[in-house]
C-alpha cells in the first residue's frame, strides 16, 4: 500500500500507534537535578562528611527531570511510604526543549 492510499484509508494513525508500541520498551535513564555549583579541585579535595555546598537553586524551587540528558519537565520531591519520589508539577514543550539543544 502507497503512502497516499494509506492516507486516504486512514491507516497513519494506526501505523504511529504501532511503531509507539515498538519504542515503549526501551530504556531511558531518567536524572532528578536538585541543582549544581562550580566547585575548584582544591575545594572539592577539602570536602569531608559533613561539608555542605551551596546549589545554585532555591529551597522550594521546582527540581529538572532530565531524560538522557534532555529537559523533559519540573518536578517536586515527594514521600512515598519509606521511599523518595518525583511529582511531576510542568512537562517541557517541544519547542522549548529544541531551543535548549
Amino acid at each position: 500500500m502507497s503512502t497516499e492510499s494509506a492516507i486516504e484509508q486512514g491507516d497513519i494513525p494506526q501505523a504511529s500507534a504501532q511503531n509507539l508500541r515498538l519504542l515503549e520498551n526501551i530504556e531511558v535513564k531518567l536524572t532528578v537535578e536538585v541543582g549544581g555549583t562550580r566547585i575548584t579541585i582544591r575545594d572539592l579535595l577539602k570536602l569531608n562528611e559533613g561539608s555542605v555546598v551551596e546549589l545554585d537553586r532555591l529551597a522550594g524551587e521546582h527540581l529538572d527531570i532530565l531524560v538522557n540528558g534532555t529537559l523533559l519537565a519540573k518536578g517536586e520531591i515527594v514521600l512515598i511510604g519509606e521511599s523518595l519520589g518525583i511529582r511531576f508539577t510542568e512537562i517541557i514543550s517541544p519547542e522549548q526543549r529544541l531551543r535548549s539543544i
